[in-house]
């Protein structure tokens, strides 16, 4: 069963939209996308499928993405993503703690105290940044495709990052033809997607309302992240960590590094798996979620 999508009015004065899947009886799973992405790149039919495996599951658009809040006249200027690259420590509009913060909000709203969390690319991050910020708030974590925050893992093929910060936002055309470009660049050489499948995700996530500024403003906070790996290395959790060997977004050492400083973490690599969530991967991504949340359970039994 589908919600309708709602709003979780924040103590911060952000408004973050999301919807759910499943019956609120059930565990709950939360759901993070990653930088620029809505909710609606977490399909619905992979949320009706996590919700069959018998999981309440949520997804949302992070603060700058869709139509939860824009944060306007906050920098967001191509410019400051060069700065805080060379400078990690500049001040950002805000920190993936924030974005953290933001999704403890949302289960606050939805009076849930707990629950496993899973997040793509940034959305990894922030969800390890709940982990260790939040640890009584995570029954799970599943990190996909993301990094831990050392500079010297996780790398990016650096012949994308012009690409990330190029393209008129405001053209619904060109918004759509360079995300065909740039799904062929990033994604799965092993699962590709139909370009008609890419189009009509563009198209949707245009129409859900997308900010160049606000693009570069979660950029900023991924280029800002401290590095977390001593934090990594005290979680008491279980965790999945996923990632493919074709990623040029984040290299895949990001994820090993990442499964390395989490004790007792599984670390599973994807041949042929790209910066996405195939449709072909999606019994594989589901099947993880369940079986770390199923160790949650085994582990809370002793």
């Amino acid at each position: 069963m589908q919600s309708s999508e709602d709003y979780a009015r924040l103590e911060s004065g952000v408004d973050i939209c999301y919807d759910t899947f499943g019956h609120r009886s059930d565990p709950a799973v939360l759901l993070i996308m990653g930088m620029s992405g809505p909710l609606t790149w977490w399909s619905p039919d992979f949320c009706t499928l996590l919700a069959s495996r018998g999981f309440f599951v949520i997804r949302y658009d992070n603060r700058d993405t869709g139509r939860s809040t824009k944060m306007r006249g906050q920098g967001g200027r191509r410019g400051d993503v060069v700065k805080t690259f060379i400078r990690a420590k500049a001040p950002t509009p805000y920190t993936l703690s924030d974005l953290g913060d933001d999704a403890i909000g949302l289960l606050d709203h939805l009076g849930i105290h707990q629950a496993h969390v899973t997040g793509v690319s940034m959305g990894g991050m922030i969800a390890q940044t709940l982990a260790i910020e939040h640890p009584e708030r995570v029954l799970s974590l599943v990190s996909i495709m993301s990094t831990s925050g050392r500079r010297s893992v996780g790398w990016q093929d650096p012949r994308l990052f012009p690409m990330l910060l190029s393209g008129n936002r405001r053209d619904r055309d060109q918004v759509i033809a360079q995300s065909v470009r740039t799904w062929a660049m990033i994604g799965s050489p092993a699962f590709p997607t139909p370009p008609d499948e890419t189009r009509a995700r563009a198209a949707e996530t245009f129409d859900r309302g997308i900010s160049m500024p606000g693009v570069i403003r979660q950029m900023q906070a991924v280029l800002s992240q401290p590095d977390r790996t001593p934090a990594l290395r005290q979680l008491d959790v279980p965790a999945l960590v996923i990632h493919g060997l074709r990623d040029r977004m984040i290299h895949v050492s990001g994820g090993r590094a990442t499964a390395d400083a989490i004790p007792g973490a599984e670390l599973l690599l994807i041949r042929g798996m790209g910066h996405d969530l195939p449709r072909e991967l999606w019994p594989t991504f589901i099947d993880g979620i369940e079986r770390t949340a199923k160790r949650a359970s085994i582990e809370s039994s002793y």
